[in-house]
């Protein structure tokens, strides 16, 4: 086995050892990586997602560590020594190589602006990067950003998100000068400059100043004018990590960048590089995607393989501040003779241009910013010929928008990858018949994911129709069986199977179809027919516990509670011998109560003044909240008072699934809002409104849907949000992932529910009006009617007997459940059995 030693441990590092690990059936390879992060690779592309909830863990690619693959973090590789084939790293271990690899990377360049070490000075970089300007953030109220290409742009953002006032400082005329031509990035300044961020362009640097307690106080610009800031964050680009390679003797370019040939390799032939520390044919690459290619090829050579980079595609789609900005091919025009089509309508902020042969007939590159919708078909048409008019491809109304037959099997429909539409073609062909199938099998999508629209393109365009069947007994999704049952005025199962539907129904379409009946506000649950298609838990509302018994949750609103009402659940806990716990959502959960004890406990409870906490339903569980300005010092705004009208508003709405929300008083998050289905943040200026999180087996932080909203307005954004999500979202399909197979994503989210895309934002809030108006308790209902209450008995023809299988023990002072004890008793019968 031969000793392969990957020096960084960055994503493009990652990718090699995961390409290899796959490729290396013969066990070839014994992999050693050294990093000198204190953690393994992560997503660096996705890293200003971590100022918007998420977490180190959530950006990690994993750990690679196994067999033949040995990881070691927080190690610098110090010396390459060529004629023994070693690397010596910080910890004073010597490494033996057979073969080595130089995935070093890139460190962010900071010019030699006088001030630039102050403290409150940053580079953008690593997660402790972004933790050192976090905890800076906390005693500022400015920032500044020196760079506005796409990397400064991130960190005017994060200055954002942290509460900042954010400046950007760019040396060019206008924004993303590498990417974008000058009227692109006029049209992203307005827009950014929109959302809050304070553009100057055109000026220089030239000293970061400090204040009386020794930071940072101010930065001069080159034009005498100055902006006063307590933070300065440097982006203006990155320079390759060739240090070892300069050290051991390897050639580097001109600019920096260890040499490599077609083959990843340097001139030494045991050393090889790839990524941002390399430089091919003059060029060094900043970006993941001809990074990823290199690790590939290198990979297949390690194997005895042929591959070979001869280049890469630089081409860019991301979304800024929520504005697509797209650059691909020659989108400078520095072709000779070539043509330029521009469409620049600032009326709409939208500005797309396509640079063409000088006869018209083929594609070189183009740029789009405010709607890159057209990206994922243009860029894979990069140098060949045009389909038809190039104004139609840039002009929705000029013609149908072209899809995947416009494009050869050479195509690159996926560039972070490089994975044709021959290759995705041939996959389907071989049986990928979804989109998950698709990216497991070519790796198409699990990067930037902007090629996932033409994926979904090419299995239509191969005849693969995606089932969107409840169950085998209805043809129609969830959300279609909805639109029927509000269409046709239809309120029970039978009439619907009956028109819509076949055979008598099952446990998936019968729940589901009950829910959507209780969603359109169609009476009590258990009332008639209604009551026969519930779960088991819906069906005595409360939830069945391991031993057979039922817990009690009271309703809590915002987790706020007197003592009376305290003093009352704690007396029915004692009388009916209940284990009792308070949950994580700010609530009183009590244990062990059987099925006929439930109405006498619900009738104390009701007396009191408690309603039905909805544990056991799919619907509003609870708005958890922090104390506020009531109580805490860091507090901005009333999150107990909020928290209380949200819950009291949206209480007893029956949705696809379970949802959960909560209010933070400050951006400390004590209430963990970004971890629900609809979570609320306070800010000095109002509310930030963040959406699709939620726990689970699959944690998820929400994304941030709108900011600085007064209440009135944060409460109809969340009454489009929930009608939207429940009129159409799958049988049981939480928000996150309903938000993420929109066609979309967040961005169409966002244009419903905030800029009312569709025209329907007044006929959900009057919906939800409706099912405000219409609200009633459950329990309270239940005990108001004998024949709901003749449902709550352990055995039908001995309504009077208590469970006998139902046994408990003592722990900590309170009763638990033990194994149930089978005693015999044919003659009982449960209510489940005699149905």
């Amino acid at each position: 086995m031969e000793e392969l030693v990957v020096i960084g441990n960055g994503m493009v590092g990652h990718r090699l050892v995961e390409a290899l690990r796959d490729r290396d059936g013969a066990g070839h390879w014994h992999i050693t990586v050294v990093g000198e992060e204190p953690r393994t690779a992560y997503d660096r592309v996705a890293l200003s997602s971590y100022f918007d909830g998420a977490t180190a863990d959530d950006l990690s690619l994993g750990d690679l560590s196994g067999p033949a693959v040995d990881v070691h973090v927080d190690e610098r590789a110090t010396a390459i020594d060529r004629a023994t084939r070693t690397v010596t790293t910080s910890t004073g271990r010597t490494l033996t190589y057979d073969r080595l690899v130089l995935a070093t990377g890139s460190s962010p360049f900071v010019p030699p602006v006088p001030g630039r070490d102050l403290p409150g000075c940053h580079v953008y970089r690593t997660i402790e990067d972004l933790d050192a300007i976090t905890a800076d953030a906390r005693t500022a109220r400015t920032g500044v950003v020196i760079g506005g290409g796409l990397l400064g742009l991130e960190a005017a953002n994060a200055l954002r998100l942290l509460g900042l006032e954010a400046h950007v400082v760019e040396l060019a005329p206008h924004l993303m000068p590498a990417q974008i031509d000058e009227g692109a990035g006029a049209l992203l300044a307005g827009l950014v400059s929109d959302l809050g961020v304070r553009i100057h362009t055109g000026t220089a640097s030239t000293a970061v100043e400090a204040g009386p307690d020794g930071r940072v106080a101010r930065l001069r610009l080159a034009d005498g004018s100055h902006l006063d800031t307590d933070l300065v964050l440097f982006s203006v680009g990155i320079r390759p990590r060739d240090e070892l390679a300069r050290d051991a003797g390897l050639a580097v370019g001109e600019r920096g960048g260890i040499v490599i040939d077609d083959t990843c390799t340097t001139d030494d032939a045991h050393v090889h590089a790839i990524g941002e520390a390399a430089c091919h044919r003059g060029t060094v690459y900043g970006l993941i995607a001809p990074g990823n290619a290199m690790a590939e090829v290198l990979a297949d050579r390690l194997v005895g393989g042929g591959a070979a980079f001869t280049g890469a595609d630089t081409s860019t789609k991301l979304k800024l501040m929520g504005v697509d900005v797209a650059s691909f091919g020659d989108a400078h025009g520095r072709t000779e003779n070539c043509l330029d089509v521009v469409v620049n309508d600032a009326a709409t902020g939208r500005y797309a241009k396509l640079v063409l042969s000088d006869d018209a007939t083929t594609l070189l590159g183009g740029v789009l910013v405010g709607d890159a919708t057209a990206y994922a078909t243009l860029r894979p048409m990069v140098g060949s010929p045009l389909p038809g008019d190039p104004l139609a491809l840039i002009t929705p109304q000029g013609g149908e928008p072209l899809g995947a037959d416009a494009l050869p099997d050479s195509a690159q429909i996926c560039s972070c990858n490089a994975v044709t539409k021959g290759a995705i073609t041939q996959a389907i062909c071989d049986g990928s018949h979804d989109v998950p199938a698709l990216k497991a099998c070519t790796r198409a999508g699990t990067s930037c994911g902007s090629c996932v629209p033409m994926l979904k393109n090419l299995l239509d365009k191969a005849g693969i129709v995606q089932s969107k069947a409840l169950c085998e007994h209805f043809a129609h999704s969830r959300a279609e069986l909805l639109e029927i049952v509000r269409a046709t005025g239809i309120t029970t199962f039978s009439a619907l199977i009956a028109g819509h539907g076949t055979g008598a129904g099952c446990d998936i379409c019968k729940p589901a179809v009950a829910s959507v009946l209780a969603s359109l506000g169609n009476g009590h649950i258990l009332e008639g027919e209604q009551a026969t298609l519930q779960d088991t838990n819906d069906r005595h509302l409360a939830n069945m516990q391991r031993n057979g018994t039922y817990s009690v949750v009271p309703r809590i609103p915002g987790g706020e509670i007197t003592p009376d009402k305290l003093i009352v659940i704690g007396e029915v806990a004692r009388d009916f011998g209940l284990y009792t716990k308070i949950t994580g959502g700010q609530r009183i959960d009590l244990f062990g109560a059987r099925l006929e004890q439930l109405p006498a406990i619900w009738t104390r409870l009701v007396d009191a003044g408690f309603e039905s906490g909805h544990a056991y339903g799919k619907s509003l569980r609870t708005v958890k909240s922090c104390v506020g300005t009531t109580w805490c010092r860091y507090g901005v705004q009333d999150s107990v008072g909020l928290a209380i009208r949200l819950e009291e508003r949206y209480r007893g709405l029956r949705s696809p699934h379970k949802l959960k929300s909560a209010v933070s008083g400050c951006a400390r998050e004590c209430a963990e809002a970004r971890s629900k289905d609809f979570g609320i943040i306070a800010t000095d200026q109002g509310w930030n409104l963040y959406v699709g999180g939620n726990g689970g087996f699959t944690p998820r932080h929400a994304d941030l849907l709108a900011s600085d909203l007064d209440e009135a307005t944060l409460i109809r954004y969340i009454d489009r949000f929930l009608m939207f999500y429940i009129r159409t979202a799958d049988r049981l399909q939480r928000t996150a992932p309903w938000i993420e197979a929109m066609e979309g994503g967040l961005d169409h989210l966002r244009e419903v529910v905030v800029e009312d895309s569709l025209g329907i934002g007044a006929e959900l809030e009057e919906a939800m009006e409706r099912h405000v108006a219409s609200y009633t308790d459950e329990w309270a209902a239940v005990l108001a009617d004998p024949d709901k209450l003749s449902r709550f008995q352990s055995f039908a023809n001995a309504p009077d007997t208590p469970d006998p299988t139902v046994a408990f023990t003592t722990t900590r002072d309170q009763p638990v459940p033990t194994e149930p004890v089978r005693l015999g008793m044919p003659a009982l019968r449960t209510r489940e059995s005699a149905r």
